[in-house]
């Protein structure tokens, strides 16, 4: 398996309402050596969450301790910039399972998609309400629910619906990525084979 299947997710959020975050911000160019998707989520956000000396940056969202869980909600435009899938992987590295947004960059989407990362895609004055709810309150909780295509803000019940292809749906609820979509599907392709020869 892939990565870990996602059905539903309930959680409180880090809000981080920043428009046009790019992927070089997301997981600077220099921390790309390795090709494994582990270790990426210390450099998350490298540059705004450390200074030079190595030490956090009190004012990041990611050093304050009264936002937690497993849902970015962030603002216009995620993940322009680069096509390095590694932003997708210090994300999931990090810890985080769904980043929501009111617009992604495409690549940075589908590179989310194929690792188990879900990008949930909002209007902005639902956005907006998140980012106020979690401003009220940062332990307001959300709950991502993939089978219905819903995200709902559960101090207000308000709710809404995103899109996501059937195929990535599929892979996502069982934890497949494409090889693994392709395995499972091992038997069929081998009957498949062998009635094709003859």
């Amino acid at each position: 398996m892939a990565y870990d299947k996602f059905t539903l997710l309930r959680s409180s959020a880090v809000p981080m309402p920043i428009e046009n975050v790019d992927t070089d911000q997301i997981i600077p160019a220099r921390f790309l050596k390795a090709t494994e998707r582990t270790g990426f989520g210390d450099n998350l956000f490298r540059d705004w969450r450390y200074n030079t000396d190595g030490s956090p940056k009190k004012d990041f969202v990611l050093n304050n301790p009264i936002y937690s869980g497993n849902i970015l909600v962030a603002g216009r435009n995620f993940g322009s910039g680069s096509s390095r899938e590694h932003a997708a992987w210090a994300l999931y590295d990090y810890g985080f399972r769904c980043v929501v947004s009111s617009f992604f960059a495409d690549i940075f989407k589908n590179n989310s998609l194929n690792i188990g990362l879900l990008p949930v895609q909002v209007s902005p004055v639902f956005l907006d309400k998140i980012f106020t709810a979690l401003e009220a309150n940062p332990h307001s909780e959300l709950e991502v629910n993939l089978p219905e295509q819903t995200l709902t803000l559960l101090a207000t019940r308000e709710s809404e619906s995103f899109e996501i292809t059937t195929y990535k749906k599929h892979n996502m609820t069982h934890g497949y990525d494409d090889i693994d979509y392709l395995q499972a599907m091992k038997a069929d392709i081998q009957s498949f084979a062998a009635k094709s020869m003859y």
